[in-house]
This record gives structure tokens, sequence and C-alpha cells, in this order.
């Protein structure tokens, strides 16, 4: 009698497929970038979730969360609470995964995430006003001995903060001040907010003429500002760029991130995305979730050196 009910529901669910699991996916997916609209990560992954909507037939859009001067945890923090079934997707920068488990946020550690694929490294800039009287780090130091500086940021703990924080301190002078924002564009400049900020270099595109680009944060000179050093050049043990990619819940089924991965990196090698990348001189690609994964480790044992001088 056993079998003869076992083999009935089995035929029911034959006859009946909205009974089993639904196929992912069924519902609108959101990608969380943890900050304001109109970043590369920003603009990049609403390509991703354009593409996933037309290749799925479902909702996808991105949905900004920033922190309020706090950084990507806050809206890190709603990703890792979300469920683990690929409808809540992060939008990250290595922050996320590196420093998050040690800032004190329950949700973050352990680490919850698990990237699907690295997409973006920010051209990452630190520049100043077009009137300051410096226009290279050096002089820059210099001018710092006798007067005071603000830096603008967007959080004290994130790595080109860090960074900047670091060159400072290997150049022989400290900031008088330093502030989080959430945006750090032309405005922030223009209104005298800060005196220095570290960037990236979308954000100041339209007044990129009419500012100073001390130097750059990554592993190789910006196409848009060839002729400004890197960190890395004024510095070699700085040598450190910033990635965004795609994370979710370390719980997401392989086949769920499967389908995200095939989207993302048909987007990523799409010819709108190396248009983007020509245009704001951000470097675009497709690194897998094994590379990604080996990025974090090298990340995290540069981060410490980095960390380690600034005690």
């Amino acid at each position: 009698m056993k079998k003869v009910l076992l083999a009935s529901v089995a035929s029911l669910m034959a006859v009946l497929p909205g009974i089993a699991a639904a196929e992912y996916p069924e519902k609108p997916v959101e990608f969380v970038v943890p900050w304001p609209p109109g970043d590369s990560e920003d603009v990049l992954t609403r390509m991703i979730a354009d593409d996933f909507q037309k290749k799925y037939g479902v909702p996808a859009a991105v949905v900004n969360k920033p922190g309020g001067g706090g950084g990507p945890f806050p809206g890190a923090v709603e990703v890792a609470k979300a469920p683990a079934d690929g409808y809540t997707v992060g939008s990250f920068i290595l922050a996320v995964p590196i420093i998050g488990p040690n800032i004190g946020i329950p949700e973050l550690n352990p680490n919850p995430f698990e990237p699907l694929g690295a997409f973006l490294t920010y051209p990452f800039v630190i520049v100043a006003g077009g009137d300051a009287p410096y226009a290279t780090v050096d002089e820059l130091a210099a001018h710092a001995q006798d007067n005071d500086v603000v830096l603008g940021h967007f959080g004290g703990p994130l790595i080109p903060t860090k960074v900047t924080m670091a060159l400072a301190k290997q150049k022989g002078f400290s900031f008088a001040a330093d502030a989080a924002f959430d945006m750090l564009d032309c405005n922030t400049l223009a209104s005298g907010d800060v005196d220095v900020m570290n960037t990236t270099l979308q954000l100041v595109l339209p007044c990129l003429d009419d500012i100073k680009v001390l130097a750059s944060i990554g592993g190789e000179r910006i196409g848009l500002t060839p002729d400004t050093p890197t960190v890395g050049e004024l510095d070699p043990s700085l040598s450190l760029s910033l990635w965004n990619g795609l994370f979710v819940h370390k719980d997401t089924p392989a086949d769920v991130r499967e389908k995200i991965i095939a989207v993302a990196k048909e987007t990523m090698t799409s010819e709108r995305a190396k248009t983007y990348m020509k245009e704001t001189g951000a470097l675009v690609y497709w690194q897998d979730a094994a590379d990604t994964v080996k990025q974090i480790e090298v990340d995290t044992e540069a981060l410490g050196k980095i960390n380690a001088m600034l005690e």
C-alpha cells in the first residue's frame, strides 16, 4: 500500500509541475549596491541586471543602499540577512569580505559571503582642488608641514583611505582632519568641505580639467590621466588596488550561482562594457570565483602590511 501511495504522489507531481520546486529565477532579483547611484560599480551592475532580466524574463534591478558615511557595510548586512536563494546579490568592493568580519558587525563575522567573480578595478584617485598650492604628493607633504589639510574619504576602514593615510605617513605628514562621505564628487571639492579626497575618477570626470590629480591607487596608471603616478610608484609597499565583484551567501545553490555568473560574464565582455572602460578609465573584465578567492587572500596579506604601517 505504501509503494502504491508513493507512486501516486510521484504521478501527481509529474502532471502538476507547479507542485515541484520552481526553477530559478521565478521572481524579481535584487542586485544590492551599497553606495549611491552613479559610480562605476553602479553603472556596471545595472548592465548586469538589465541583461539578467532580458535573459530570464523576470524583473531584475539595482537597489542602492548607501551607509551614511559607513561605507558598504550596512548594505552588506542586508544581503547577509536575506535568504540564500540568489534573489539578493551583493555588488561589493573587496573591503566587505576582508574588513567586514573584523569591525564588530555580527552579521558579517564570520564572513557569510562567497564571490561569484570580480568585474571591475576602480580608477581610484587622490585629488585636490584646482587652486590648491600643490600638484604632487611631495608638494602636498611639504604644504602639510605648516598648513592644515582636510581629507575626504568613503570610510576610515576602507582600503583607499588606509592607503592614503599610509602614504601620508611614509611621506612624513598627517592630515589635520578627515571625514567620511557617501559621495565624493566635484561638488565636494568646490564646496570647500575637504582639501584633498580619495575617490573614483568616474565621480570627478565632469571637472577633471579643473582639479589636480595627485596620484592614482592601483596597479597601473589610468589611461585618462597617464601623467599621474600610482601610489605604488611613489611607494612600492602601498601597491594595492580596489576592485568590485558579485557576492552571494555561501549557502546559495550552485545552479543558481551558475545562472548569475553566465549573465555577468557575458555583460562584462560586451561592447558596451568595453566602451565604458575606454570612456572612464575603469578596468572592466570577468575574473572567476576561484581566482577571486585567491585575489582576496593576496589582498588580505597586503592590507595586513598596510595596517602594520599605520599602528
